[in-house]
This record gives structure tokens, C-alpha cells and sequence, in this order.
């Protein structure tokens, strides 16, 4: 290698940018929300009872009735709360919002490994994996929106219970999760082209 090499080679070394300490610590805000997204939305569908009309408990798993504050007398038929559709409707809703939280636990898998493992393919790993959580808040969101519309003449604001509200937000941070690390994933690629300090060893 010439002396002209040589000085190039510690040019670079000395204006090669090391990695911000930003980033990672955005990744793992990232995957920290991911994180509590899955774990809300799993104790949400677990207990699936998300909505309370009248004397009436309506849940992903069950229909459940109450007399004069008497324990609850629930049913797993739930054609018996003679509501058009329901059985059928809440077999969809219930699949979807599951489906949502296994896409979900795999985008999570993938975030990590792409933290944990410094290969040139991290990059892709993350971005998959943020793609896998768009693609559960669409799930997430298709389960609420149809068990809504499958007890629209029941629905009350109030009516609505701790766990829907916790696979509303379950949603929101599947949402969120997604576009903060597809957006984060291109930052990083951007940087990486506009300064591509990483030539080989031979000038």
C-alpha cells in the first residue's frame, strides 16, 4: 500500500461516523412498546369480555348474564343472546384478534434478534419485523371494529370494559411500534448510503 493509501485509510478512520447513541436507544423504546402492546392485547382476548349492556356481559368467548347482582351465569353458545349474527360474527372477530397478537409476537421476535445480531441483514430483520406490526394493528383493528359492528345497538361508551379499552390500546401501540421503526429503519439506511465510510481494505 502507497503512503498516499495509508493516509487515506486514516482520513477515513478518523471521519468514519460511529453510531449515535440515539439509535439504539429509540430501537429499544421500540421494542419495549412493542412489548407491552402483545402483552396487553393477550390479557385482553384471554378474558374477551369487553362489553357490559344492562344486565348483559358480551365477550369474545361468552355471553354471560346477571340478576340482581348475582354471580355471573355465562354461556359459551353465544347464539342464546339472540343478537343476528353474533355466533358467526364473533368466531371471525375473535380469530382475527388472535391472529394479530402471533404476527405481533413474531415482529417482536425479529426487532430483538436484529438488536442482538450486528450482520449486515439487521437492517432487514427490523424492517421486517416493523412490518409485521402494521400488519397486526390491521388485525387488532379489524377485531374491534367488528365486534363493535356486530353489537352496534348495544354499544354504549360506558358500556365498554377495561380490557377493550386495553386492546385499544394494544392497537395504538401496534400502530405506533410500526411506523416509529420503519421510520427509524430508514433514517439508518439513508445515513448509511450518504456516508458510506466502509470501503475495503485496499484503497
Amino acid at each position: 500500500m502507497t503512503a498516499l493509501g495509508v493516509q487515506a485509510q486514516k482520513l477515513l478512520a478518523q471521519r468514519r461516523p460511529r453510531r449515535s447513541f440515539s439509535d439504539p436507544s429509540i430501537r429499544a423504546l421500540i421494542i419495549l412498546c412493542a412489548s407491552l402492546a402483545v402483552v396487553l392485547s393477550s390479557l385482553s382476548i384471554c378474558d374477551g369480555h369487553w362489553l357490559l349492556a344492562d344486565d348483559r356481559l358480551f365477550g369474545l368467548w361468552h355471553f354471560c348474564t346477571t340478576s340482581n347482582q348475582a354471580e355471573l351465569h355465562c354461556l359459551r353458545d353465544l347464539r342464546q343472546a339472540h343478537v343476528p349474527g353474533l355466533a358467526s360474527g364473533m368466531a371471525v372477530a375473535r380469530s382475527v384478534a388472535t391472529l394479530a397478537v402471533v404476527v405481533a409476537i413474531f415482529g417482536l421476535e425479529l426487532l430483538m434478534v436484529s438488536q442482538v445480531s450486528e450482520d449486515p441483514r439487521s437492517w432487514h430483520r427490523w424492517a421486517v419485523g416493523s412490518a409485521l406490526f402494521l400488519l397486526a394493528f390491521i388485525l387488532s383493528f379489524g377485531g374491534l371494529l367488528s365486534f363493535l359492528t356486530l353489537l352496534r345497538n348495544q354499544v354504549t361508551l360506558m358500556g365498554l370494559t377495561r380490557t377493550f379499552w386495553s386492546e385499544f390500546t394494544a392497537s395504538f401501540l401496534f400502530f405506533l411500534s410500526a411506523v416509529s421503526g420503519l421510520h427509524v429503519n430508514s433514517i439508518s439506511r439513508t445515513d448509511s448510503v450518504t456516508h458510506p465510510w466502509g470501503l475495503p481494505a485496499e484503497f
